[in-house]
């Protein structure tokens, strides 16, 4: 499974790039709001860094206007994806951009029967948001193994992106599912690597390690 940094922040994304967990990026425009800074700056810093796939929304809703930013955001650099919302005239769009050789994201997706719309009109990727079903007592993970088997029985292209993730468990049971990428956001990045019983072996170690009267193997 890819990790994605859910982030617009540059120093996130570069420390996830030195950790060596970061196979792309995924942006919204509440992302890009937090860092205060024009979207064209955002974007260069993270494609300077990210060698992988880096979503960025269109902001538009009629079709017309989507059609164009797609085509403005696409051609900005071989590795952006275009964020397109689930709606009509964002699958209209997302066809336009599949004969085109743009590549996509469909976002907001809260269906099988949405993802399977996506697939059908070319995503590239689609986005399922787990953690805002979780909110509202739906079982998130139960959509993404119905999307993971509607793609198996057609065999759709379009990768799997976990979306809305809202802690560490999200990313193993994604992972279980057998999803294609899982987008993360730096907080719970950093938790992947915690447990009190490493950090309690840590310590345990480093004292018996003081104990030894010959700390150099030659």
């Amino acid at each position: 499974m890819k990790f994605f940094v859910d982030s617009a922040d540059i120093r996130e994304i570069r420390q996830a790039v030195e950790w060596g967990v970061c196979d792309g990026v995924t942006t919204n425009p509440s992302l890009v709001a937090a860092t205060g800074r024009p979207l064209a700056e955002v974007v260069a810093d993270i494609t300077a860094v990210v060698d992988g796939p880096i979503s960025v929304e269109a902001t538009a809703l009629d079709a017309d206007g989507l059609w164009k930013q797609a085509r403005e955001i696409g051609t900005v650099h071989p590795n952006i994806v275009v964020k397109i919302p689930m709606t009509r005239e964002g699958m209209q769009v997302t066809r336009l951009c599949s004969k085109a050789g743009i590549k996509t994201n469909v976002t907001l997706v809260f269906s099988a029967i949405q993802a399977l719309l996506a697939a059908k009109a070319g995503a590239t990727f689609v986005s399922p948001f787990i953690g805002r079903l979780d909110d509202i007592a739906t079982d998130g993970m139960q959509l993404v193994q119905d999307i993971e088997t509607l793609y198996g029985n057609y065999l759709f292209d379009t990768e799997v992106i976990v979306a809305s993730v809202r802690h560490p468990m999200h990313v193993l049971e994604a992972a279980r599912l057998g999803a294609d990428i899982c987008t993360i956001p730096f907080g719970v990045l950093k938790k992947l690597y915690d447990h009190p019983l490493t950090d309690i072996g840590i310590e345990r170690f480093l004292k018996d390690w003081e104990k030894v009267p010959g700390k150099t193997v030659k």
